[in-house]
């Protein structure tokens, strides 16, 4: 399969029965504005365009929602056990974007795509969600076409020093070019 483009993302998710369990696990929790993001949806099209015949294990599966009236982190948790009781097994990982600015040191984010739309790297700023008729909907603030190049870089947020600083740490960290060797990785100043 060859994913060039958002159709080709949704039609390879769609044919995923694991992933489409995974979202449609979410989608019983009703969380507004919710999203599963970063990994999941990057992986999969990393792992297609590789011609992996097995998924590349996850570290987790980031879900996000936004309620500003209900902030507490408690609240998430029971997100993640409600979704582990749904579908064991699952490192979940449930974070409401109305508290995450605190934690990433921004100005509050006024929506689940507001959010994802800080996230450090052009390909993990994306995400999936099941609509009411059960149809893949994709988001993607900063496009798909360096995820579908195998090309990793900053997001325009991250263009300060500071932020630099982060991105650069955790792409080193991450290591993806190690897992899916046609990955390259730009913005990383080696000196």
């Amino acid at each position: 399969m060859i994913i060039k483009n958002e159709e080709d993302i949704i039609k390879a998710i769609r044919e995923d029965e694991w992933m489409m369990n995974l979202l449609k696990a979410v989608k019983t929790l009703n969380l507004p504005d919710w999203w599963v993001c970063a990994g999941f949806v990057r992986s999969k099209i990393w792992d297609v365009l590789h011609n992996f015949s097995s998924r590349t294990p996850l570290p987790d599966i980031d879900v996000i929602y936004f309620d500003s009236k209900i902030v507490d982190e408690l609240e998430e948790i029971k997100m993640e056990e409600k979704l582990k009781s749904i579908v064991p097994n699952i490192p979940w990982s449930v974070k409401n974007q109305a508290r995450m600015h605190i934690k990433s040191n921004m100005s509050p984010y006024s929506s689940s795509i507001d959010g994802i739309s800080k996230f450090p790297e052009t390909v993990t700023a994306l995400g999936v969600k099941l609509d009411e008729n059960e149809d893949i909907k994709l988001t993607a603030p900063w496009g798909i076409i360096d995820v579908v190049n195998l090309e990793v870089r900053p997001t325009p947020f991250y263009d300060t020093k500071d932020r630099m600083k982060v991105y650069e740490n955790r792409v080193r960290k991450k290591a993806w070019n190690k897992t899916w060797g046609m990955v390259k990785i730009y913005g990383i100043n080696n000196s």
